[in-house]
């Protein structure tokens, strides 16, 4: 594995814990854990598809970074 592959599936990884913990009922959508995997985790996602000139997942993680960051400016709206 390059570099790239690991940044990607540090990525995927960071997402795919959020959604078991998830689904498993450790972690509430609202959580700021849960926030944050995701949040990181598009982010590298979409940072490898960048490096790898892959234009669907650029989107894809682009767009799942944002939503993951509104998220996190709700959450710190809310606790304050």
């Amino acid at each position: 594995m390059n570099l790239i592959d690991w940044i990607g599936f540090l990525g995927v990884l960071q997402i795919l814990v959020a959604y078991i913990l998830n689904v498993m009922g450790k972690l509430q959508r609202t959580d700021l854990t849960f926030i944050l995997l995701n949040l990181l985790g598009a982010g590298l996602a979409c940072l490898a598809s960048i490096m790898m000139k892959y234009l669907p997942f650029v989107i894809l993680e682009g767009v799942w970074s944002l939503v993951s960051f509104i998220a996190l400016i709700n959450y710190f709206k809310k606790t304050t």
